[in-house]
Order: C-alpha cells, then structure tokens, then sequence
C-alpha cells in the first residue's frame, strides 16, 4: 500500500497550474508529434456504443504503464453521426471510488480552448499537462457533452468501474455527486505521456475478449496485458507502454463486434504514439463463427497486419490460437483449422517473434481444451491465474526488435 500512495502523491505534482486558456472550440488536434517522443500508456480499442446523452458527466479510470511527462488523452468521436462537443475535460489522480486526490484534477485544454468540437468519425488529442505521471497509476479523466445525441464512442467492456451522472462536475474532486456507475470508457481511448528516455517504446496487444480481459476480475488490472505491463516495468527494456487493443468477440477478418482487426489496424495500433511491436492475439472468433473459414483465409489475414505494421515500421509478435474445447461452438473442423494456424504461427518465421498461449493453457490430457486450473469456467477465457501465466511466458526481448 505505501508504493501505491507513493505514487499518488508523486502525480499530484500534475499540473501544479493551468495557463491561462482560451474560451472559444478548438476542433479536432492533431496527434503528438514526433519530436516530443510521445509514447501510448493506456488504450481501449474505440467501438460504438449506445446513444449520447445530452449534460451528461462521465469520470473515467483507467490504469497507465509507461511513466512519463506531459501526459495527454486523446478523444474519439470514430463512430458518431455528428460532431461531438465536449465543454469540459479534467484529469486527475484516484483515491478512491470516484474521489480523486486533492490537489490532482486540472483542467486539460485542446489547441488552448477549454471546449474541443471533434467531428464525426475523428479524434482529438489535448494538449500536455504540466507535471509527469508515473507508471502504474490510475488515471481518471472526466469529461462533459451540452449536447451528445446520436452513436456514441467508446469501449464497451471495460472491466473497470467507470462513474457517471448530470451535469457538469468534471472540476470537482468529491465523489459525491458521481452516483451512476458504468462499465464502459465513454468517448476515451488513449493517453499517452513523454518518457525521460527517447527510446522508451510500446506494444499494442491486437486481440478479442481474452485479450480485453473477460473472466478476469473487474477492477483489479488483471488482464494478461496488465500482467505484461508489470512484467516490463520491473524489465531492464525500452518497451514501457502497454496498450490493450482487445475487443470481445473481434475477428481478423469480418467486422461484427466491433470492426474487424484489418479494419482497425491503422486507428487502434499503427496511429498510437510511440509503437514498436504489435502483438496479434487473434482468431478463434474466426475459426469458430462456422462462417467457412479455412486456415489459409487466417493466414492470408496474419500476413496483412504483418504486411501494414512492417510498412509503418513495427515489428510483429504473434500468439497460437487457445484451446477451446467446451465452448458450445467447438467442433472437430474448428479444431483442425485451430491446429494448423498454430502450426503456421510457430514454424512459418514469417513474425519478428512468437508466443505459444496454446501451449501455456491448455490440458496436457487433451490439447483441444485449457487446462482446468487455469480456466475461467466457459473453456474459452482463462481466469487471472491463466492471464498471468499467459503474459509470463511472453519473451520480452521479442518486444524489443528493430524495424
């Protein structure tokens, strides 16, 4: 406990003063430059949600890896119909629930306008707050819309508790008025900080519900790519940053619950500040949607993302498909195509590294299913201790390769 006050009080240094601002919109801001050595410490892949509410106040808490200054978020309106107006964005520090530390929430301003008009199916980045952000810290950004109507943006299965209610209290500290719980990031999905190091880098973890943590417990950070961001904080490695690029029930291929990883690939991973690796975790949703998938449709679908992400000049990491035998929608011909994108995966040397989750997960009395210990119950999602012994058998030095 007293590391983790250790840190809140080292973010509260965040913003000791915010510049004098303008009062007019700024439209949507570019993403940070490459001179400021910008580098992604939190991500949720972006999808559309419900409808926008007018007046409404969200308080968002999501957990960083990489330390750095300068912190910045970046807005995202990729899904809505219209603009979206946000009059008021504050980041600050948790304490606890939906109070923040005293002293921690600052105003964050976008081109130095306190209100950001980001049109439809674009995003926003805020200008750098004063102060720096250590790693592993719980960032909370609340943000208000006057007007939000039509599709909303955001991350629908945050594994997180989120906090929401009316009316503008994004600058209060209290949590007093924040009665409304939710579960999804609301119209966020990326902060990103400057680390003292230039060559401090990070991962996007591309992936499905295994990846943005199902079965894993709400509100503790224990989806196998938070164990990974730990790993790589204690690590001696440039790569710092983790952003968790996972969205339930995604395929490569075919866009469904939220666009397919193709479809994404250039907003989720290669458009986030400060990427060396992708680490593409993906499949079983193809292989078992019964949609006529063969193996060489998947390949074909790897080769793409390796294809784009060396064109951008990152390095690709890429995982076996998991067991899952017992899930109601295995079947012996989901299971060969299974078997033989896993055999192209660890043989074909056509990634810049490779991790073996198949092998770390499943039974050694049948391959086809997740060994019970580490099973969350639906023999599809492991559960904490299956999402740790998947981010310790990731090599970190695979991470770290050069494009």
């Amino acid at each position: 406990m007293t590391g983790r006050f250790a840190r809140l009080g080292a973010l509260a240094a965040l913003l000791p003063a915010t510049v004098a601002c303008q009062t007019g919109p700024a439209h949507a801001v570019p993403a940070p430059t490459a001179a400021r050595h910008d580098v992604v410490t939190w991500a949720a892949s972006a999808d559309r949600l419900g409808e926008g509410a007018a007046d409404r106040s969200y308080r968002l808490v999501v957990h960083t890896s990489a330390a750095g200054s300068g912190p910045r978020v970046r807005l995202s309106n990729a899904f809505g119909d219209r603009p979206l107006t946000l009059d008021s964005v504050y980041a600050g520090l948790r304490s606890h629930g939906a109070a923040l530390k005293p002293g921690s929430n600052r105003r964050l301003t976008f081109d130095g306008a306190r209100t950001v008009i980001v049109p439809a199916g674009a995003t926003a980045w805020s200008d750098p707050l004063p102060g720096s952000l250590p790693a592993g810290s719980d960032l909370v950004v609340s943000l208000h819309s006057p007007d939000a109507a039509g599709p909303a943006t955001g991350h629908g299965m945050a594994m997180q508790t989120s906090y929401v209610t009316q009316g503008d209290h994004t600058a209060e500290e209290s949590a007093a008025d924040w009665t409304g719980t939710t579960g999804s990031w609301w119209y966020l999905d990326s902060v990103s900080v400057r680390p003292p190091d230039p060559a401090t880098a990070a991962v996007v973890t591309l992936g499905d519900s295994i990846t943005d943590g199902w079965a894993s417990s709400s509100d503790l950070d224990r989806r196998w790519p938070d164990y990974l961001a730990r790993r790589l904080q204690k690590a001696d490695t440039v790569v710092k940053g983790v952003a968790n690029e996972g969205i339930s029930g995604n395929q490569v291929l075919a866009d469904g619950a939220g666009q397919a990883a193709l479809n994404r690939l250039d907003r989720d991973v290669l458009g986030q500040p400060g990427v060396r690796t992708v680490f593409l975790f993906e499949g079983v949703n193809d292989i078992k949607a019964h949609t006529g998938v063969t193996a060489a449709d998947l390949i074909a679908g790897y080769r793409e993302v390796v294809r784009r992400a060396h064109a951008a000049g990152k390095c690709v990491v890429a995982s076996t498909v998991g067991p899952y035998e017992g899930w109601p929608e295995w079947d012996p011909a989901g299971e060969a195509v299974r078997q033989e994108v896993n055999r192209y995966i660890r043989t074909s040397g056509e990634f810049d590294g490779t991790a073996d989750f198949d092998r770390i997960l499943r039974s050694p009395y049948d391959q086809a299913r997740m060994l019970p210990f580490l099973d969350g119950g639906d023999h599809i999602h492991p559960n904490d201790k299956g999402m740790q012994a998947m981010a310790d058998s990731v090599g970190l030095a695979s991470l770290d390769c050069d494009r």
